[in-house]
């Protein structure tokens, strides 16, 4: 019936129990059984401990407790009275199957003990020695041996056998059949890969998902490319059309050399064309010359003539006009000077008249409007007075005011820097906590601010790329001893290095500042330094000689290397700290301590010698102490209070201001209205001072008559006189006037005398006038045909000299020029090629195409649109094109291989869903042939007794149900349920399901107990043969347990039977 080779595997003796040992084990103190190889029978009564038998197997074989059903802890196996107990169990070793016989040996030992808090498992050999104790070695024992003692085929219990064979619950016996079929724990096993392949699926839809924004950002990168590359075409563009220009220059010089040498040609073809009329103008010139010669002398002939007779009646006339002349100069010299005298008579009219009038207008003052007016010119005196002395004072009031102005003015500028230092100090404090707070949070902050977080996280992305993770900050890594008294001071001796980062080599120098850079963190100091370098140990003759502390002996830190680094480029062990600058002074200058590099205080000062020349070196204020503290609690709170006291001086400044300003607007509201009131009197003073100076001008007219009309009878008197003196000079003007018409009288007389005598010249000169005046005409003739012919001759002469000009200064100048012009176009157009040809040589010009004609000013025009469309495109964008497809380009390779991560592992999803999906097939066919199996094996069982039965299993609703067909229902169809079955049937039908099972199962050992409980003895008779003749084809080793008598079991070299003492009382 059973599996031969199976049988012979285990009668080779692999995995068989061969004793097992209790020590304070629930009931017993001690028990050793020892147990055959084929079937053992162990029996006694209830309380004898039988079952403690199957439990400490199960125990023994990595069981929980409450997997025996038999307690909650393992604690509780523990026998009352007990601290702990042991558990040993004997498995022989033999055969092929053997488990690693070189190490254990043919004999296993597998001993637990438990305590109360803890429990654990050795695996022994055959000389008892310890060979493993991990549950690692104990799970491969066990998977070795398929010793399963969870599943109800191996190890049935009591409450296992109560719970599936007595129960007749269908779906206990489903449950029955799939834990011995080990068809639940795969079932299991599959739906835990399945809710697995779930959550897989999750975290593969949460992956993919994670980098939508990256592929949103390439997108977005792409767009910006393609926009930078639009950029790049313009910019393209622009160089091109900058080439374009820089050749457009030279070639229109080229179009301007050739209408240059066009205008040349055209130039020079009008030089013969006015040489040619210069040549026609002066022949002309030539002519006319001779005519002219000819006239001019007619003219000279013409002249000889009438020359005396033009010289004589010139003198006659000229002696005519002077004495018309001087007659007429003496009548208006006459007319001048009796005006004049008129004017002066007239004069003294006027001032006898206004001497008649003050002599009235004295008359009518008397003596007590006089003493009136002298009243009242004190008055006036008095009040000006008062009003100037009120000026005054009002003057040196507004200037008092003007002072106290000033003064507050300069108090508020002074509160107000005093607010703008108090505000500013507030902001340095404030500042100050927030970085204390955040350094108490993370401490490494303290040593570089959030930018050392930012690296920090870029070394750890990249920290597979280092050879050896980079050490920093290093104040990070630094530590105080014998508390913080000595921390500014070592702050101050180390500096900057308390930032610095320490690397190994140059590769990973560079990958540090590459990682620095892409966290933005600038001028990050990195040493270099080996890392396999042990701790530097500095002999004690090497130090400073002194009684001081030195930075090496206040600073600690867990890594060598740190130190090492301190020592090798700060020199710490050779500095020196002190209290105070005093003391610091004696121990630098004066002490000549060995060893010594420097000094530094607990303020910053730093001091050194070298040779004969002493240094000291203030604190330096921008470091900032007390990083390295160990608490910054103290700090805080100190920094709080001077907020505090920060804060109240900022109320008392405010409220000095406010004090102030309120007296300011008061002091010049009063300098408003003393302004007021001194505009008022100065108003009033020159009112009154007009007032004044008229009453003094009336008085004072009142006062003077007499001496006026003393002054005006002597201007009178004056006058009288000047008009005596003018009335003699009219009256030698008298005189001459006579004179003159009394010379005038005789020339005439001369005259007529003389035209008488000269009657007969008088004729002759009439003939000669009359011959005069045809000579004049014949002259006046002449003369015009003399200026005609000058006149033509100085026409050709000007034409001639205008073409000779035109030729010189125009045409020969315009050749000049032009050739010049020329000239300095081609230099000018070498000067634009060799600039041109540094651009770009002419052949890329050629390239391009044909030249569109345009010209240099169209081509910087539309060079300067596109430099503004260019300036304004790359506005929009801050990064360069190149540092945006570097970009791409590694979010690209980022994403892609993400993608490709992430298409691997749904490729690996899809294929664990794959083989999960025929794992599921295999198991479902494996389970329907299982089914079958377990049918066939269960009619084979039934029908030694000549019964048939049938069992139905429903997978969706998880049930089994066994039916049987009795000898006596054989001439029927009918098919009874086991529920209709006497008590021994449904037994005897449950014994064959079981050992149905058990065919289907394997294992080295079987343990079965109280199985016949509620069998009559007929039915246990029946029961025990199957069960034996079934454990002894079957092959394996089966223990049996039961508290009921066994005699009847029959009797054989390979069945043991073992009575288990009585219970004590």
């Amino acid at each position: 019936m059973g599996d031969p080779i199976s049988g012979l595997r285990q009668r080779s003796g692999s995995g068989i129990v061969q004793r097992v040992r209790l020590e304070n084990f629930m009931c017993h103190s001690s028990l050793q059984i020892e147990l055959g190889d084929w079937v053992n029978f162990i029996t006694g009564q209830n309380g004898s401990g039988k079952s403690a038998i199957l439990t400490a197997l199960c125990v023994a074989f990595g069981s929980r407790a409450k997997g025996t059903q038999r307690a909650s802890t393992l604690k509780d196996f523990i026998k009352t009275g007990c601290s702990n107990a042991v558990v040993q169990v004997e498995l022989k070793n033999q055969g092929e199957d053997a488990f690693k016989p070189e190490i254990y040996g043919d004999i296993i030992t597998v001993e637990r003990r438990i305590s109360g808090t803890t429990s654990a498992t050795v695996l022994k050999d055959k000389q008892g020695r310890r060979v493993a104790a991990r549950k690692e070695d104990l799970r491969e024992l066990v998977e070795h041996f398929n010793i399963d003692v969870e599943n109800p085929c191996v190890v049935m219990s009591q409450d296992k056998s109560r719970e599936f064979l007595h129960s007749g619950n269908d779906k206990d016996k489903f449950k029955f059949f799939y834990k011995a079929t080990l068809l639940q724990q795969v079932e299991d096993l599959l739906q835990n890969i399945e809710k697995q392949l779930e959550k897989a699926g999750v975290v593969v839809d949460e992956l993919e998902g994670s980098i939508r924004p990256i592929e949103r950002e390439l997108n977005e990168l792409q767009e910006k490319i393609k926009s930078m590359e639009h950029v790049e075409e313009i910019s393209q563009k622009a160089k091109q059309l900058k080439k374009k220009l820089a050749w457009s220059w030279v070639y229109d010089v080229d179009k301007q050399l050739q209408e240059q040498n066009l205008r040349i040609v055209k130039l020079k073809d009008r030089v013969p064309r006015c040489q040619a009329k210069i040549d026609e103008k002066i022949g002309q010139v030539v002519k006319l010359r001779e005519c002219f010669t000819l006239k001019k002398s007619e003219i000279d002939q013409m002249m000889a003539k009438t020359s005396e007779i033009r010289r004589m009646k010139d003198e006659l006339q000229q002696t005519l006009t002077l004495a018309t002349k001087e007659k007429i100069g003496i009548g208006e010299e006459y007319s001048r000077k009796a005006n004049h005298i008129q004017k002066l008579m007239n004069a003294v009219r006027s001032l006898q008249q206004q001497i008649e009038d003050t002599q009235e207008q004295h008359a009518k003052h008397t003596q007590a409007e006089e003493s009136a007016i002298e009243e009242k010119l004190k008055e006036l005196q008095n009040e000006v007075s008062t009003v100037e002395s009120m000026l005054t004072r009002l003057k040196e009031e507004e200037s008092a005011l003007s002072e106290c102005i000033q003064q507050i003015n300069n108090e508020i500028r002074e509160i107000n820097q005093m607010i703008q230092n108090i505000d500013k100090n507030r902001r340095e404090i404030s500042s100050v906590i927030r970085e204390l707070r955040q350094n108490q949070t993370n401490k490494v902050t303290a040593f570089g601010g959030q930018q050392v977080i930012y690296l920090l996280q870029s070394i750890e992305r990249h920290h597979q790329r280092f050879t050896s993770p980079p050490i920093g900050p290093i104040g990070a890594h630094l530590t105080l001893n014998n508390g913080d008294v000595w921390g500014p001071a070592v702050e101050h001796a180390i500096g900057r290095l308390l930032n610095a980062f320490i690397v190994t080599n140059h590769k990973d120098s560079l990958l540090l500042r590459a990682c620095a850079k892409e966290a933005k963190y600038n001028n990050v100091q990195i040493i270099i330094y080996d890392f396999s370098l042990p701790r530097l140990h500095i002999p004690p003759h090497m130090l400073p000689q002194t009684e001081h502390p030195t930075t090496l002996s206040r600073v600690h830190s867990e890594n060598h290397t740190v130190l090492n680094v301190l020592v090798d480029r700060g020199d710490i062990e050779r500095q020196v700290l002190v209290r105070d600058y005093d003391v610091g002074k004696t121990v630098a200058f004066d002490q000549r301590i060995s060893n010594l590099k420097e000094v530094v205080t607990l303020d910053g000062s730093r001091m050194f010698s070298r040779g004969s020349v002493q240094t000291v070196l203030p604190p330096n204020k921008r470091v900032r102490t007390g990083r390295l503290c160990s608490s910054y609690d103290d700090q805080i709170s100190d920094l709080e209070r001077q907020a505090k006291s920060v804060e109240e001086e900022d109320k008392q400044c405010m409220r000095r201001k406010r004090n102030a300003e309120q007296n300011l607007q008061d002091l010049q509201e009063k300098l408003r209205n003393v302004k007021r009131r001194r505009a008022h009197a100065d108003r009033d003073l020159a009112s009154k001072r007009i007032a004044l100076q008229d009453s003094a001008y009336a008085a004072e007219a009142s006062t003077s008559p007499a001496s006026t009309v003393d002054e005006l009878h002597q201007e009178i008197s004056k006058m009288q006189e000047e008009i005596q003196e003018k009335k003699m000079l009219l009256q030698k003007f008298r005189e001459r006037t006579d004179e003159a018409e009394a010379k005038t009288h005789d020339l005439k007389v001369s005259y007529e005398k003389l035209c008488e005598s000269a009657k007969g010249d008088i004729d002759a000169f009439e003939k000669a006038e009359r011959e005069l005046m045809e000579t004049e005409e014949n002259l006046a003739s002449a003369e015009d045909v003399s200026s005609a012919f000058l006149k033509l001759t100085r026409t050709h002469i000007r034409e001639k000299a205008h073409y000779e000009g035109v030729m010189r200064n125009k045409v020969l100048r315009d050749i000049q020029e032009a050739e010049k012009e020329f000239q300095q176009l081609e230099h000018h157009r070498e000067e634009n090629c060799r600039k041109a040809s540094i651009l770009c040589p002419e052949s890329e010009i050629i390239a391009m195409g044909d030249w569109d004609g345009s010209t240099p000013e169209q081509l910087s025009a539309l060079l300067t649109r596109l430099n503004q469309r260019l300036e304004r495109e790359s506005q929009r964008f801050t990064e360069s094109i190149d540092d945006l497809r570097l970009s791409y380009k590694k979010k690209e390779r980022k994403i892609l291989e993400r993608q490709k991560k992430y298409r691997a592992y749904r490729e690996k999803l899809h294929a664990c869903q794959k083989a999960l999906n025929l794992r599921r097939s295999k198991f479902e066919r494996n389970a329907n042939l299982l089914k079958r199996q377990l049918t066939w094996h269960f009619n084979t069982h039934l029908g030694r007794k000549g019964m048939s039965g049938k069992i139905k299993i429903d997978d969706r609703e998880r049930t089994l149900a066994i039916e049987v067909k009795m000898p006596q229902d054989a001439s029927s169809s009918t098919v009874r349920d086991t529920r209709g079955l006497s008590g021994g049937e449904r037994s005897f039908s449950t014994l064959c399901f079981t050992l149905s099972l058990h065919e289907m199962t394997e294992a080295p050992f079987r343990a079965m107990d109280e199985f016949d409980v509620f069998m009559d003895a007929v039915s246990r008779k029946i029961s025990l043969d199957t069960l034996v003749d079934f454990a002894l084809v079957q092959g394996s080793q089966w223990i049996l347990i039961t508290p009921h008598d066994i005699s009847m079991v029959k009797n054989g070299e390979r069945i043991k039977k073992q009575q288990m003492a009585a219970p004590r009382s």
